[in-house]
């Protein structure tokens, strides 16, 4: 039996993020027409402040394969020398049951989460959309504006960061990366006024981004928030919005922006219009207006990542890529 690992940097290059956006278009489609098998996943919370796990086991019809991803979640971890998901996805092969390959979960979590909000972007935010917002100046900010650099055409990016250090240092680097200009901003209004697509990257358990400040028109990805007690978004911005997400079953049990704005009576279920993937199939209406403010709440599942594993798989076979170990 032969196990291929591959590290941070072989994920690095063999997923780049235009055909990760592909990928998720090709998988989201898939989930939402029954092709997978996708369990809750399972936390599990330590004492105090140290941190969580996740289990987030799965099946694949096409391409056919299963596995886990087993990723630790660690608040106080700084990158780029520690990420705050660290883990590892583990892919087995259907005919046997045979392990395959084991993977670094960082950068696939980082990859797909992003190239996921893509394919949001592009299927619901205005054609002309060229204002971004980015809330947050961490890993995921990062792999979003590489994401939305993918899909539209951006004439203005600004960030906030409740760090403006740290802000104006992602700034620096990001817009060296990929030739442009990236405003260091003071206050999330600054950033998201005039904006058409904002991006929620944080780690805030208490909303940042009022509904208020929201214009007509905007698109926005809700990534942060990923357990049922934390929320980036107030409520008037889940009331105003037509609101997707990537797994219906997922969010009603851990969308904290959604639950919070179901339980004061705000919404009802039905508020939910759709999933990324019914939308990307054509089953469901996304934008059906240029004032619409659209929202995109990406919790993750495990789907993306077995997707993102198997593509990564192939890919390093074909080049002879990783570390192959006889057990």
């Amino acid at each position: 039996m032969e196990i291929r690992v591959l590290r941070s940097a072989d994920v690095h290059a063999l997923l780049p993020m235009k055909e990760c956006i592909e990928l998720m278009h090709r998988t989201m489609s898939a989930v939402s027409e029954g092709r997978v098998v996708l369990p809750l996943r399972s936390i599990l919370v330590m004492p105090g402040d140290i941190g969580m796990m996740g289990n987030m086991p799965g099946y694949l019809g096409d391409p056919e394969c299963f596995g886990v991803k087993l990723v630790s979640l660690m608040p106080r971890n700084k990158p780029p020398q520690y990420s705050s998901h660290l883990g590892i996805v583990l892919l087995f092969e259907v005919e046997h049951g045979q392990p395959v390959a084991l993977l670094d979960a960082a950068e696939i979590t980082a990859t797909r989460t992003a190239a996921a909000s893509g394919l949001a972007t592009r299927l619901l935010a205005r054609p002309d959309a060229s204002d971004l917002a980015i809330l947050g100046a961490g890993e995921q900010a990062s792999s979003h504006l590489a994401a939305m650099l993918c899909v539209r055409k951006l004439r203005r990016v600004r960030v906030w960061g409740r760090d403006p250090q740290k802000a104006t240092s992602f700034a620096r680097a990001e817009g060296a990366r990929h030739g442009v200009t990236l405003e260091v901003v003071e206050t999330p209004r600054d950033a998201v006024t005039g904006a058409d697509i904002i991006c929620t990257v944080t780690k805030a358990r208490e909303p940042i981004l009022l509904g208020e400040w929201i214009e007509p028109g905007a698109h926005l990805n809700v990534v942060g928030s990923s357990v049922a007690t934390t929320a980036e978004i107030d409520i008037p911005t889940v009331v105003k919005s037509r609101f997707f997400v990537d797994c219906r079953s997922s969010t009603i049990t851990e969308g904290g922006d959604y639950l919070r704005a179901l339980r004061a009576g705000a919404i009802t279920p039905e508020h939910i219009l759709a999933e990324i993937g019914e939308v990307a199939n054509g089953s469901k209406v996304g934008r059906t207006s240029p004032n619409d403010v659209t929202l995109y709440k990406s919790l993750g599942i495990a789907s993306q990542d077995l997707a993102s594993a198997h593509y990564v798989l192939q890919k390093a076979r074909e080049r002879g890529v990783g570390q192959v170990i006889d057990f």
